[in-house]
């Protein structure tokens, strides 16, 4: 317990908001049976095959029907549809194996992968490569349709890969086995024509690279040579600005097979990405693209006005209030990026959506770039250089701020990447809530309401990043003194600027997570706190209810620091005892053990040997009500310990234990021999 712990993000499997099939059909009874349905795909009418697909994929969004199409084996159902004879009924198919994927949940995954949809899906996968320069259809018939099959086959195929490979480590044997990235990287060339298939490759690519030594062998120079070309790609949408960190994400995976003698410019190129992203303001980016929709809008006749009003209510996975929310609680806490599911009149809506996926990406990589373990000497030797070095002292503020936030455990030289790319400030500035007159916008706009939970999203993953880089760095390294004293006053503002404090349980698990790892730097150097007992009091007060065991093991172990910094101040008796009253409360009603370790963790703190904390634990009767305590809380650890808890939680619940053990020694050798 005490010390926090860099947090690393693994990629979740974040659920698509109902990857509905692009190809138009007629809307059918909902309440078709399930049965109807699956047999309907041995229909010999391509046509019937088709709608049976499609009406499927609308039905597997609704989570309380799958099990119904489970019972009857849909996934080797739908599995054969993948490699039919109709190019829309391999597309319909995949859409629909995409929402099981996306809204069935790991079990669901599993479930897919032991009943082997890798095998048609791998054949497709490859079939779709092979075929993707070939003309399937005449020049003719394409411009009819307005549509490449076999590029929209292979999205939804790719979109499904990456859900299963999320969540089932033998789709990611199997990919590797079978050969997939080969023709993996063919689609993602298509990127300069179609940058919504080449996200999805992206997306897939770094789902399957992460933490996969076994697929590195598979990445040659011609392989780096195809990533690196889309990661440089010139193009400034907002798409090809989350394809670009996508792909650098996939290459920090896969660092281990660069050359040490390009990681330094790698490192680099990466970097100046993550920057490119965070330096976009997403607020004034929406407000300027709401601006430029009702400017093409306005043209429209009221009457196609009314029509896209209903185009929008109809697609309710979108636009409903919680249809995003809903969807998602089926395998993750995130979103994917689903901008290829908006309608294509929505492409304003698309850029921001991108925008925002690209930012959160791109935190997330650096929250995993400060967790990485210390490279050996050998791959940074290319990095050291005394100029950079140089460079670094002289960079130790950023602009405007005054505030370095030397990220990444790595070496100075990187840190100096790091800062020349400025991103430390950027990151600070994602730390603050959303614009206001973006958030406006969302809330009266219904198609763009989803944007919300996104840009509360970004801001989250901004106070992740700050809490790992203050995990990493040095008091020196961060600016001093006054640079810390500021940034507590920015969290400070966080909290407790509105009327009421916040409840988020994602915010407040980062802001908590932020808040403890600064406050522990500067109790560490001895600077004084901004903060007052109250404010923190107040806060952990508000916290401790949350569903969240991290939040309530931050609050009390902030409150642990900030005591145990009271404690050394004169008259602070009568704050003490509050403070720990609070923790022994908790330490003796907390239902989770951890948070009731951490608790007593605090309190050992907080009544260390000094005398305004002894003066409090006696007019609290500490003591006694620690000694009535403690054999409750060895018979938790022995009753509740086994089967609830990681064996690396017990050994510290043990730990605990016996420091409550000397602790209790402790504090009667005090009342023998009082001072």
């Amino acid at each position: 317990m005490g010390k926090s712990r860099a947090r690393r993000f693994r990629r979740v499997p974040f659920s698509p908001t109902g990857s509905e099939p692009r190809r138009e059909v007629e809307d059918g009874p909902e309440e078709e049976p399930a049965a109807e349905l699956l047999q309907k795909l041995q229909h010999p009418s391509a046509e019937v095959r088709e709608y049976a697909c499609a009406s499927i994929s609308r039905l597997l969004q609704q989570q309380h029907v799958i099990p119904a199409f489970l019972q009857r084996d849909v996934v080797r159902c739908l599995g054969p549809m993948l490699l039919d004879h109709s190019l829309a009924v391999r597309e319909t198919a995949a859409g629909a194996l995409r929402n099981l994927s996306a809204c069935g949940g790991f079990e669901v995954c599993d479930d897919m992968v032991t009943q082997d949809i890798m095998t048609p899906l791998v054949a497709l996968l490859k079939e779709c490569s092979n075929g993707l320069d070939a003309n399937q259809l005449s020049p003719k018939k394409r411009r009819e349709v307005n549509k490449n099959y076999v590029e929209d086959i292979a999205n939804e195929a790719i979109n499904l890969l990456w859900n299963v490979c999320e969540c089932n480590s033998t789709a990611v044997s199997i990919f590797n086995k079978e050969g997939c990235l080969e023709a993996v990287l063919h689609y993602i060339k298509k990127f300069s024509t179609n940058v919504d298939l080449a996200i999805s490759v992206a997306n897939c690519l770094q789902a399957v690279t992460e933490d996969n030594p076994d697929l590195l062998s598979s990445f040659s120079a011609s392989t780096h040579q195809v990533l690196e070309t889309v990661m440089m790609c010139p193009e400034s949408t907002m798409k090809h600005i989350l394809l670009r960190t996508l792909i650098a994400g996939t290459i920090w995976n896969i660092k281990e097979t660069i050359p040490p003698g390009s990681l330094g410019n790698m490192v680099n190129a990466i970097l100046k990405i993550f920057s490119e992203s965070l330096a976009i303001d997403a607020g004034e980016t929406i407000i300027h693209m709401n601006e430029a929709e009702k400017n093409r809008l306005k043209p429209a006749a009221g009457a196609e006005t009314e029509e896209s009003e209903i185009d929008v209510t109809d697609n309710c996975a979108l636009s409903e209030d919680d249809g995003m929310e809903e969807v998602s609680k089926g395998k993750g806490s995130g979103e994917h990026d689903i901008s290829d599911l908006l309608p294509s009149d929505k492409w304003e809506l698309k850029e921001v959506t991108a925008l925002l996926m690209a930012q959160q990406t791109a935190l997330e990589i650096i929250v995993n770039m400060c967790c990485s373990e210390d490279p050996s000497d050998d791959e940074w030797e290319e990095l050291s250089s005394s100029d950079e070095s140089d460079l670094f002292m002289e960079n130790s503020y950023s602009e405007g701020s005054g505030l370095l936030m030397s990220p990444l455990c790595l070496s100075a030289e990187v840190h100096s990447a790091f800062l020349n790319n400025l991103i430390p400030k950027k990151i600070l500035e994602k730390t603050a809530f959303p614009n206001s007159v973006a958030l406006d916008i969302c809330v009266h706009n219904p198609s763009w309401k989803p944007l919300i939970k996104k840009m509360n999203t970004v801001q989250c993953r901004a106070l992740t990043c700050l809490h790992s880089i203050l995990l990493v760095s040095d008091v020196d390294c961060l600016g001093g003194a006054s640079a810390l004293q500021s940034l507590a006053q920015h969290l400070s503002q966080l909290i407790f600027s509105k009327t009421e404090l916040p409840e988020d349980t994602e915010f407040l698990e980062a802001i908590t997570s932020a808040l403890r790892a600064l406050l522990q730097t500067m109790a560490s150097k001895n600077i004084s706190q901004c903060m007052t007992p109250e404010q923190l009091l107040a806060l952990c007060e508000a916290s401790i209810h949350s569903s969240n065991a991290s939040v309530r093991v931050n609050v009390v172990s902030i409150l642990g620091i900030s005591g145990s910094v009271l404690a050394k101040v004169q008259d602070t008796a009568e704050t003490l005892k509050m403070i720990g009253k609070f923790l022994l409360e908790v330490a003796m009603k907390e239902s989770s053990l951890v948070v009731a370790g951490e608790a007593l963790d605090a309190l050992f703190d907080v009544f260390a040997d000094v005398k305004e904390a002894e003066k409090a634990a006696v007019q609290m009767k500490l003591l006694p009500a620690l000694k009535e305590f403690q054999p409750m809380f060895k018979m938790r650890i022995r009753k509740e310990g086994k089967g609830q808890y990681s064996t690396d939680q017990l050994c510290v619940l043990d730990n605990v234990k016996m420091n409550l053990r000397r602790f209790i020694a402790y504090q009667e050798t005090l009342g023998k021999n009082p001072t």
